[in-house]
């Protein structure tokens, strides 16, 4: 069972509570601002024309301040992913302005993006074809500091790449093991002990735990609320699961076929939803997966 301290951090928040973190992240400021984003796949006709624009996102606007959590869902397809991909300009954007403390993201140059992206990393869906399977674990993690320059000598390198691991419930002696050596719990620790090698400021958890079993989900759920008190992270958590959302966030943003739903707190959102899309969504959460994915929370004492 949990100890009275862990009780307490993994215990859901009273209304007071939400209402004066809510303050107290009002009060730290926007870290991402985002303003009409619009991103299309082009359809290509005869020799290789663009015919037209699938559009996937379609002006998308919204604020997510320091430290916050910051959930988007919606069905698969509505844009959600390319949304977070675009944010990190992994996709291309056709419209639209993205703030990083407030640089123009989307007029920087290589090598200004280049440095960006320590601060700015993403934990993909399926943490198997996100690693190098040719690569060890510890390679993996450390390839990161080597290409930014962070860390330059090999026994440093291994240092950092032992306390990652260590934070994230592995033991440092399998950092020369390779992915197939673990499990999908397991490579997710690894990847996000990847994304937490340059100290960013804020991640994309990009599906995360959807191919995870209910008891690994709230083992990595659990995992990622520390770092985020540990290292001072801001998040968005993409996911088709509300019931997941809605237990990790602190606003909630619905999309539906490329445009916002709505948006606001994830507690009122998740009892109080303004559309009938939104209360589709909630409808269709399997009965006690919140309840579930709750107790796991308070009957786990540690995050191994």
């Amino acid at each position: 069972m949990l100890d009275a301290e862990a009780q307490t951090r993994f215990a859901p928040l009273t209304e007071e509570e939400l209402t004066a973190r809510a303050a107290a992240l009002a009060a730290n400021g926007p870290l991402l601002a985002v303003e009409n984003l619009q991103v299309g796949y082009p359809v290509r006709g005869v020799f290789g024309k663009t015919r037209s624009h699938i559009m996937a996102v379609q002006d998308v606007s919204f604020q997510i301040q320091k430290g916050e959590t910051f959930g988007l869902v919606g069905e698969s397809g509505c844009g959600k992913t390319t949304l977070g991909r675009a944010l990190l300009r992994l996709v291309p954007v056709m419209g639209g302005k993205i703030w990083f403390e407030g640089r123009d993201v989307l007029g920087l140059g290589s090598s200004q993006l280049r440095q960006l992206r320590r601060d700015m990393q993403i934990v993909f869906q399926d943490p198997y074809s996100s690693l190098d399977p040719r690569m060890s674990i510890g390679a993996a993690i450390a390839e990161p500091l080597k290409i930014h320059g962070v860390i330059k000598s090999r026994r440093n390198q291994r240092e950092r790449v032992s306390y990652l691991l260590d934070r994230v419930g592995l033991p440092a002696s399998c950092m020369n093991r390779y992915p197939h050596e673990f499990s999908g719990g397991q490579r997710q620790r690894v990847c996000i002990a990847r994304a937490l090698a340059l100290n960013p400021k804020f991640i994309i958890c990009d599906e995360s735990v959807s191919a995870l079993d209910v008891s690994v989900q709230a083992q990595v759920l659990n995992l990622l609320k520390e770092l985020q008190a540990e290292f001072d992270l801001t998040y968005i958590f993409i996911s088709h699961d509300l019931a997941v959302v809605k237990f990790m966030s602190d606003r909630i943003m619905v999309m539906n076929q490329g445009r916002v739903e709505e948006i606001g707190p994830a507690e009122q959102v998740y009892r109080q939803p303004q559309t009938p899309y939104t209360q589709a969504l909630i409808n269709a959460i399997p009965v006690g997966s919140l309840d579930r994915i709750q107790e796991l929370q308070r009957d786990r004492a540690s995050v191994a």
